[in-house]
């Protein structure tokens, strides 16, 4: 009998996962800003808790808040865009540099693999990508600025949410409590003050890493010679936020800013140097020291929800995942029949909390 309720309650749990992440799918236009919110306000909760003991008007110091987020978030905006800006200018000069090595390549490939030059030629004219522009300029340009206002709109609401979030937080919490029965409300009020903190701490020690890496970075390439070492260096430590991918990324973008620019092989050797030596200290001392304390979760799963999240709603889905995740593992853990899958995604740090 047991087994047979075993059954039932893993095609359910089945059933509704996969319900659950198609929902999110289709609607992630609603919950991606709302989630992202949540996530941002919490982060932001601290100051307001602080500046709200200074001026007792909850309406201006949440307004506060979210503007300051808000110039926070241009600034990146803006950054990304100014190395675009220089990335476009410098087009020409890069092109002529990657030409001789083009051509390097092509003879070593030829050389010593089955690849033939006619292979290499339809790469090189661009059959691929003459294909995915078949469409016309019309309507081309039209899901250009289709796209541009949905992430504008998505954007701006954010910051509206965050603003609401904040300036009524205590009737939400309220709410919550009064779900539960009164011999329940104490458990739940410290489930709530403990999940509060996870995504403060979280973002609080990958700043603190993203902050050593970029001068990690910028030591690295300066001594290579890269050019705009500082801001590449500003623009990959800022992708380590993604975990695992982002350092895939900000090292393709070293290469693509930084070699690109010159062609000398010493320089891709000294970016090679540079990124495998930060990554060291970052796996080894950062993430265990820095940031391995704030957020109790098994590595494994830790993994697996990243992927997850990609698939679900992309690169805002790996960042937001995690601290997502650290607020399930907290609620698992006060449950007492999912308390054991609570100390499973929490690995031993979850068992010593039990």
């Amino acid at each position: 009998m047991e087994l047979k309720n075993w059954y039932r309650h893993s095609f359910i749990f089945i059933v509704g996962a996969y319900f659950l992440i198609l929902g999110l799918i289709e609607a992630q236009v609603f919950f991606a800003p709302l989630a992202t919110a949540i996530i941002l306000s919490l982060v932001m909760l601290p100051l307001a808790n602080k500046l709200e003991k200074i001026v007792k008007k909850r309406s201006w110091i949440s307004l506060f808040c979210t503007f300051l987020l808000f110039l926070i978030s241009l600034f990146f905006i803006g950054l990304i865009l100014y190395q675009i800006q220089i990335f476009i200018e410098d087009w020409p000069k890069l092109k002529e540099n990657l030409v001789p090595k083009w051509e390097e390549l092509k003879s070593f490939l030829t050389e010593n693999t089955p690849l033939k030059e006619s292979d290499l030629s339809s790469v090189e004219s661009g059959k691929g990508l003459n294909s995915l522009t078949k469409g016309t300029t019309s309507s081309n340009i039209s899901g250009m600025l289709g796209q541009a206002f949905s992430f504008l709109g998505n954007y701006l609401l954010t910051f509206i949410y965050v603003f609401f979030l904040l300036n009524y937080r205590k009737d939400f919490k309220i709410f919550l409590l009064k779900i539960f029965s009164e011999e329940k409300r104490s458990e739940v009020n410290a489930v709530i003050n403990e999940s509060i903190t996870i995504a403060p701490r979280y973002l609080a020690g990958k700043a603190t890493m993203i902050a050593i890496l970029a001068g990690l970075y910028a030591i690295g390439l300066g001594i290579s010679g890269v050019e705009n070492f500082i801001l590449i260096s500003i623009l990959a430590a800022l992708f380590s936020i993604i975990p695992y991918i982002g350092n895939i990324i900000g090292f393709a973008l070293a290469v693509a800013l930084g070699f690109a620019a010159s062609g000398e092989t010493g320089i891709l050797i000294g970016i090679a140097l540079t990124f495998g030596i930060a990554q060291f200290v970052e796996s080894y001392i950062l993430e265990p020291f820095i940031v391995g304390d704030k957020v109790d979760l098994h590595p494994f799963f830790v993994i697996l929800v990243v992927i997850i999240g990609n698939l679900i709603w992309g690169v805002i889905g790996m960042i937001l995942c995690i601290p997502i995740l650290a607020i399930v593992v907290v609620i698992l853990l006060h449950i007492p029949n999912l308390k054991p899958l609570g100390e499973l995604l929490a690995g031993n740090k979850g068992k010593e909390k039990s």
